[in-house]
């Protein structure tokens, strides 16, 4: 495993990261996820990401249960807060309560009393920036949260909020965007605010929900118990894109990896790592050996001409978008 800086932070996290999004407390039976949590830290992972929403908060619940017996100060565990997690008006968004009950519910669950990062889910168009600032300013002085961190913040926001960070004296180091081949929105604005700000990406979905795998073909139905047929794994998710335009493209990829002795889904890990402004990508699993895989891509150099052929294949059908950064239906 290779580690790089989080942002301009000391903070040091491993290149790939293991997240939970859609297997622990969902998909994956509870011993399955506990085997693949193993086989991340197996791996040289020590980077794990989660959030207080996911799985209805079980996922925090499994992957504190999961890690309780590592040397905590051997990891660095990353959770969110915005989106509902109970029926209440106030169960939900960027509010001083909201952050501050939060918080006390995912260390509960962690089985921890701090996380090393804690993030700001999406932006809260109701609070004021000041507000939710204060309240994270509140956390980390409390020794709750070492670093601040945002999801699909736009660069006007991220712009907005970083002056507030370092008057409250605390570190707003990081972004967690979706970033892949094939999702490229983050680029031409989000991606030279953040290197200005000294804010370092952490990218889910490098793999675009298992689609840049290969494993969907055009014109033939997803396999059994795939992803794209499970509607709890997020089958509506992918659905953008199952078309057969994007399908053939991603084929079209296979002799690339095979050229650089990769598989697909390392080519599409090892390709969002090339980025500089990238500190790590989101891997999820719902088996042991799709980890043993992917943490492969770690320390991958792919040289210009190899890149300058993805995107000659891809850009046809590539999103570059800077004003869906926010886009509503992104909820990983």
């Amino acid at each position: 495993m290779e580690f790089r800086h989080l942002g301009r932070s000391g903070l040091l996290v491993s290149e790939i990261s293991y997240g939970n999004w859609i297997t622990h407390g969902s998909q994956v039976e509870e011993d399955a996820a506990f085997a693949c949590v193993r086989a991340a830290l197996d791996a040289g992972i020590t980077t794990f990401d989660t959030a207080d929403v996911y799985a209805g908060t079980r996922a925090e619940d499994v992957l504190g249960r999961a890690l309780q017996n590592e040397r905590r100060e051997g990891l660095e565990i990353f959770t969110k807060v915005y989106w509902p997690t109970g029926p209440g008006r106030n169960d939900r968004g960027l509010s001083r309560k909201h952050i501050m009950e939060s918080i006390n519910g995912s260390l509960r669950r962690l089985r921890t009393d701090y996380v090393d990062l804690y993030q700001a889910h999406r932006y809260d168009t109701s609070t004021p920036l000041e507000e939710t600032m204060e309240a994270f300013a509140d956390v980390v002085h409390s020794g709750k949260a070492h670093y601040i961190g945002v999801s699909e913040w736009t660069a006007a926001q991220l712009r907005a909020a970083h002056p507030l960070a370092r008057e409250l004296h605390i570190p707003l180091v990081s972004n967690q965007p979706q970033y892949s081949m094939l999702w490229r929105v983050i680029e031409t604005e989000v991606v030279p605010a953040s290197e200005e700000l000294g804010i370092g990406q952490i990218v889910w979905s490098p793999m675009a929900q298992g689609v840049l795998s290969g494993k969907y073909l055009p014109g033939q139905p997803p396999p059994a118990g795939s992803r794209a047929t499970d509607e709890k794994s997020g089958a509506g998710f992918i659905s953008r894109w199952m078309g057969d335009d994007v399908l053939t493209r991603v084929q079209q990829l296979k002799p690339l990896a095979e050229q650089a002795g990769l598989s697909m889904a390392q080519l599409a890990v090892a390709w969002v790592l090339q980025n500089p402004n990238v500190s790590s990508a989101i891997i999820g699993a719902s088996r042991p050996e799709q980890v043993h895989d992917n943490v492969k891509a770690a320390g991958v150099k792919l040289d210009a001409a190899l890149l300058k052929a993805i995107d000659e294949i891809v850009e046809p059908v590539t999103e570059r978008d800077a004003a869906k950064t926010e886009s509503p239906a992104q909820r990983p």
